[in-house]
């Protein structure tokens, strides 16, 4: 098979091919009509016959009906997986979720929830013990940021004059 090198006119958008159309321009063109158009400023959107307004006005049939068996091709396949069927993948697909919700309840147990939710209370408590002990040890919470020991100690002094 011979590949034949075309290049696109700049107006019309048809093919040029070898032989064919003005050479060694900036701009090539299919022949002298479009060139004409071209230099007159005419609008290739305009005129019917052009690549361009076939594509704006989606006038390619042809490309519409690849389009519409591509979408229609689009299938949705399933297939059993190791460990279970189709059947029962299917069947575990149609139940409800609230009969799902009610299976996972019974499986995971009462019991792991209340050992949970202790932990939960534990946890609680030891923060609070940790944040009541962090905050009887900073007993110079009202101190500015770059205190010297000097200024502290003086207004420690201060302090005790006061009480």
């Amino acid at each position: 098979m011979v590949l034949i090198m075309t290049e696109l006119c700049r107006f019309s958008g048809a093919k040029i091919y070898p032989r064919r159309g003005s050479d060694l321009f900036v701009f090539l063109f299919v022949n002298s009509k479009c060139k004409r158009y071209f230099h007159n400023r005419l609008k290739p959107s305009k005129l019917t016959w052009t690549a361009m307004y076939r594509k704006q006005h989606k006038k390619d049939a042809a490309q519409e009906a690849v389009k519409l068996r591509r979408l229609a091709t689009k299938k949705l396949y399933s297939w059993s997986i190791v460990g279970a069927t189709l059947e029962v993948i299917q069947k575990r697909r149609t139940k409800k979720p609230e009969v799902r919700d009610a299976a996972r309840e019974a499986a995971c147990g009462v019991e792991i929830k209340e050992r949970i939710k202790k932990t939960k209370d534990e946890k609680k408590v030891k923060k609070a013990e940790v944040m009541a002990k962090t905050q009887k040890s900073s007993g110079r919470s009202n101190v500015p940021k770059g205190a010297t020991s000097r200024e502290l100690n003086s207004a420690a002094a201060v302090a005790r004059v006061e009480i």
